[in-house]
């Protein structure tokens, strides 16, 4: 007899169940944070031998007291606030337009016809040239800075948008027709699908517009947020607050930018 048993041999016809996967947990590359340390150090090595003035750019360790007391009065958490909801008002504006612009166009040629040629003039417009018009339509509030937030993120999306659902394979539409799928039904079971990745894609290209738009919008007629403090911070040769100001708006936009990638991981869990 052999020495595989009855019970353990397959039976012929039926499924053998496949290996299950057990995901592995990779540690984080700690080589990338080689270049930041040393950069870092540098600085400091810099700052500490007289080699970089204090009255041209503070070294990292006053940077860091300098954020810790700004945190501890309240005064950094007030301007985060503010900045974010500018952001997060601006943007869900500015997503809304672009996504039925891009839709519209990308769907209809009269829609392309019409939509597309002045949305391609309109975002080759300067920010620093929008700004006094702004101004003179919506004030010195927060109206100009919303708008500009907005207008900055209105772009990428739609140009992703409207270039997903250009893109979408014809072979797709073909078998979608072939089934007897109603003009509606292509459009949701499979144009939008495909065009999901592009858009994320265009999501997260916007939120980083979003708050260069912020930068650019909070330099001018700011009373609050991360612009006023910095200006404010210009005004009395502090650069150590500007650093910090300008290190929050990096971490901003590096976290928004890991929560887009985490629900595009999530979303798209489909392709594997």
């Amino acid at each position: 007899m052999s020495g595989t048993s009855l019970a353990t041999r397959p039976v012929v016809g039926q499924p053998v169940a496949a290996p299950s996967k057990r995901r592995r947990w990779r540690l984080p590359d700690l080589r990338r944070w080689i270049s930041p340390l040393a950069i870092v150090g540098l600085w400091q090595l810099a700052s500490g031998t007289g080699l970089l003035p204090a009255d041209k750019l503070s070294s990292p360790w006053t940077v860091l007291r300098s954020g810790v007391e700004l945190a501890r009065s309240g005064e950094l958490g007030e301007a985060f606030v503010v900045s974010l909801r500018r952001v997060a008002v601006g943007f869900v504006i500015g997503a809304v337009v672009g996504l039925v612009l891009g839709i519209v166009s990308g769907l209809s040629k009269w829609g392309a016809a019409l939509v597309d040629p002045p949305v391609q003039m309109l975002r080759t417009l300067p920010f620093l040239g929008l700004i006094p018009l702004f101004i003179l339509w919506f004030g010195i509030g927060e109206e100009p800075k919303i708008a500009l937030v907005a207008l900055g993120v209105s772009f990428p999306l739609y140009l992703n948008v409207h270039s997903a659902i250009r893109g979408t394979e014809p072979q797709l539409i073909d078998a979608s027709r072939v089934l007897g799928f109603t003009r509606v039904e292509r459009l949701r079971h499979v144009v939008l699908p495909s065009a999901v990745p592009q858009t994320l894609v265009g999501v997260r290209q916007s939120l980083g517009v979003a708050w260069l738009s912020l930068i650019v919008g909070e330099q001018i007629n700011a009373d609050a947020g991360l612009g006023y403090l910095i200006n404010n911070a210009r005004d009395f040769l502090r650069t150590d607050v500007i650093v910090v100001g300008l290190v929050v708006y990096a971490i901003l936009g590096l976290v928004t930018d890991a929560l887009v990638r985490l629900l595009e991981r999530r979303a798209l869990r489909w392709r594997g």
